[in-house]
C-alpha cells in the first residue's frame, strides 16, 4: 500500500503544477476571446456623453476626501497635482491612452522630473499592447517606469503568484495627496464613461503610498526600492485593502463580505461587471431575506457585452430574493463603490467578479464615517435617476434568453 501512496502523491504533485499553468493561461485567454467578441459586436453602439453629478467632499479625521464623477474635473485636479509636486510622484493606473488626455500626464510627469521630483509609474503591460511604444518613450530618461507583465519571466516557478493584470488606478504627490478610483487615463473616459474617483488629502494618503511602493519594490532589487515612510497617525479612518497576486493576498474580497455580513439597513453598490461568486452572491441575498435595502446598479450596456450576458444569468435569482437589480441607461457607468448602512463605504478600482477579486491587483480604501456614507449616498441616489429597476416582466423573458444565459455559466469562474 505505501508505494501506490507515494506514487499516488507523486502524480498529485506533478499535476498541481500543470493545474494552476492551465488556470493562469485560462484566464488571458478567456480575456482575448471576449475583446474579439465585444470589438464585433459593440459596432453598433453609439457612444454618449456621461451624466457628470459632480464633486462631493467630506472631512474624516485629519483628512480631507473629495468624490469625482466627472473626469474632465478630475483630470485637472490631477494635473494641478502633479504640476504642485515639490519631492515625488507616485502612480499607478491600467489603461494609459496615447490622445490628449493621456499626453497632458507624459508632459506633467516630465516637467517633474526636470525640477528633481523622485517619479515613479507603473501601467499594465497587457492593457496598453495596442498604445504604440512610441508614446511612453517620450517620458523623461529621469522617470523610474515599471511596465508590469501579465504573465512574468519568474511564470514557471508559481503560475499564479507571477501573472495578474495591474488593475490599481493610484495617483500619490508628496506622500499627502492621493487620487484611487475607476478612472484609467483617456478623454473617452473624460467625456463618455460615468466612473468615480476619490481624493484624499492629509494622512490618508500613506495607505495608497504603500501600496504603490509595495508593487513597485516587489519588482526590483533593493538598490531601486523605493523607501518605506512612517505614517503620520497610527490609526486611520482611511483604511486600504490591496490584492498583491505576487504575495497571493487578496484582501478586498474579504473587505466586501464583511460588509455585507454586517448590514442591518441598506446596502448599496455599484459596480461595471457583476459576476459573483456563490458566497458573495449569497451575502446579498441573505441580507435582503433579513430585511436589508440591497441594491445593485449595473450598466445596460458596458463595454464588455459578454460581462453584460454573464450578469444578467444572477438577475432572476436576485429578483425572487429581493435585490433590487438597477440598470443604469445613461452611458456607460464604470464605478466600483458601495456604501453600507450610512456608516461603510468603499471606492476602488475592484469589480465584482473573480478577475478583480482573485487575479489582479487592485485596490480599494474603505471609510468608515457617517458624513462621507451621506455623500457617497447622494452619489448613488444622483446615479439612481438614470436607471431602471427590473420587475418581475425579467421573469418572463424570452426563452432562447434563458438558454444563452445558462450556456455561458462555465464562463464565470474564468471573469
Amino acid at each position: 500500500m505505501a508505494p501506490l501512496k507515494e506514487q499516488a502523491l507523486a502524480r498529485l504533485r506533478r499535476t498541481i503544477p500543470w493545474a494552476a499553468v492551465s488556470l493562469a493561461g485560462a484566464v488571458p485567454a478567456t480575456i482575448a476571446v471576449s475583446m474579439a467578441i465585444d470589438l464585433l459586436q459593440k459596432r453598433g453602439r453609439k457612444t454618449r456623453v456621461a451624466p457628470r453629478p459632480g464633486t462631493f467632499g467630506s472631512k474624516v479625521a485629519h483628512s480631507q476626501l473629495d468624490i469625482y464623477t466627472d473626469g474632465a474635473t478630475l483630470y485637472e485636479d490631477m494635473i494641478d497635482a502633479i504640476d504642485s509636486a515639490r519631492d515625488s510622484i507616485l502612480m499607478e493606473t491600467f489603461i494609459w491612452k496615447n490622445d490628449e488626455v493621456g499626453q497632458r500626464f507624459i508632459d506633467a510627469f516630465n516637467a517633474a522630473a526636470a525640477r528633481g521630483v523622485a517619479v515613479h509609474l507603473i501601467y499594465d503591460g497587457f492593457a496598453n499592447l495596442t498604445v504604440p511604444a512610441a508614446f511612453y518613450r517620450q517620458l523623461s530618461t529621469r522617470i523610474h517606469v515599471l511596465r508590469l507583465p501579465t504573465v512574468a519571466r519568474s511564470f514557471w516557478k508559481g503560475p499564479l503568484r507571477h501573472s495578474g493584470f495591474n488593475h490599481s488606478k493610484i495617483l500619490v504627490i508628496d506622500d499627502d495627496v492621493a487620487f484611487i478610483g475607476g478612472f484609467n487615463i483617456g478623454s473617452l473616459y473624460a467625456r463618455h464613461w460615468r466612473d468615480t474617483h476619490l481624493r484624499s488629502i492629509g494622512p490618508g494618503a500613506w495607505g495608497l503610498r504603500q501600496t504603490v511602493a509595495r508593487v513597485w519594490n516587489d519588482f526590483h532589487p533593493a538598490s531601486e526600492q523605493i523607501a518605506w515612510i512612517p505614517p503620520t497617525e497610527w490609526e486611520s479612518k482611511l483604511r486600504v485593502s490591496a490584492n498583491l497576486p505576487i504575495q497571493l493576498v487578496y484582501p478586498i474580497r474579504a473587505m466586501y463580505l464583511n460588509a455585507f455580513v454586517r448590514a442591518r439597513k441598506r446596502i448599496w453598490l455599484t459596480t461595471p461587471y457583476f459576476i459573483p461568486d456563490r458566497q458573495l452572491l449569497r451575502s446579498l441575498i441573505e441580507a435582503a431575506e433579513r430585511g436589508v435595502d440591497v441594491r445593485v446598479m449595473v450598466p445596460q450596456e458596458s463595454n464588455h457585452i459578454l460581462g453584460d450576458w454573464l450578469s444578467r444569468g444572477f438577475f432572476e435569482e436576485m429578483i425572487n430574493s429581493d435585490v433590487t437589480v438597477l440598470l443604469y441607461t445613461a452611458s456607460m457607468i464604470h464605478s466600483k463603490v458601495a456604501t453600507v448602512d450610512g456608516e461603510w463605504s468603499t471606492v476602488g478600482t475592484a469589480n465584482i467578479d473573480r478577475l478583480s477579486l482573485s487575479f489582479n491587483y487592485e485596490t480599494n480604501v474603505e471609510i468608515i464615517d457617517e458624513d462621507f456614507a451621506a455623500e457617497m449616498e447622494k452619489v448613488f441616489d444622483s446615479d439612481c435617476a438614470d436607471c431602471v429597476e427590473l420587475g418581475p416582466e425579467w421573469l418572463d423573458r424570452h426563452r432562447l434568453t434563458k438558454l444563452a444565459e445558462r450556456a455561458l455559466v462555465p464562463m464565470r469562474p474564468w471573469l
